[in-house]
């Protein structure tokens, strides 16, 4: 899938295209008010993308020389309502001499297809509240979900909920939890959180 334009064409994400996205995630980091919580290197990146199994996908708007001035970086999500795969888009970057020439857009419109393609039933993502890109979202046809409200579990807390459990957390293991705080028992599979 190749959309072209004069300034950009949209495509996969290549190998050769790693270190770019990662200068640019570090870019929207810095956009983002926050470049000290980012991370990334090449060689996460690169196994996360072309790695044995991956579970991350991108896409990149390349200048005419190849070189990529935006990106899209996305992975399955699944719905159990729906029945159904759907895309969770985690970042979504143009450089700022490209804004408003469409690569955005453009992008938007390539994980729109490949939600097409493959039957999956949406297109999800999250924004910070005071980021501008609202009005381009609605602009495409995107609506902001107001019931719903995101939570994240990291660093120590996901640690501390993570030792709760008395195995090691292998694939396909059993594990054993231990009582819940406060509770004095096992919660069970039909306990509410």
């Amino acid at each position: 899938m190749s959309l072209p334009s004069p300034a950009f064409t949209i495509r996969p994400a290549r190998p050769e295209d790693v270190p770019a996205v990662v200068a640019m995630v570090h870019e929207l980091a810095a956009y983002e008010r926050a470049p000290e919580q980012c991370h990334l290197t090449e060689e996460q990146l690169r196994a996360a993308l072309f790695g044995p199994s991956p579970a991350l996908f991108g896409h990149v708007a390349a200048d005419a020389g190849g070189q990529p001035v935006g990106f899209a970086l996305w992975f399955l999500n699944f719905s159990t309502w729906a029945g159904g795969h759907g895309i969770y888009l985690e970042d979504l970057y143009v450089r700022p001499a490209l804004r408003g020439s469409g690569a955005g857009r453009a992008l938007m419109a390539a994980l729109a297809a490949v939600c097409v393609e493959r039957g999956y039933q949406r297109l999800d993502w999250s924004m910070l509240d005071w980021n501008p890109a609202a009005r381009f979202y609605a602009a495409i046809g995107a609506t902001q979900l107001q019931e719903w409200v995101s939570y994240r579990l990291a660093g120590p807390a996901l640690d501390a909920l993570a030792a709760e459990l008395t195995g090691p957390p292998a694939a396909g293991a059993t594990l054993t939890a231990r009582p819940g705080p406060g509770t004095g028992r096992v919660p069970d599979r039909g306990d509410a959180a």
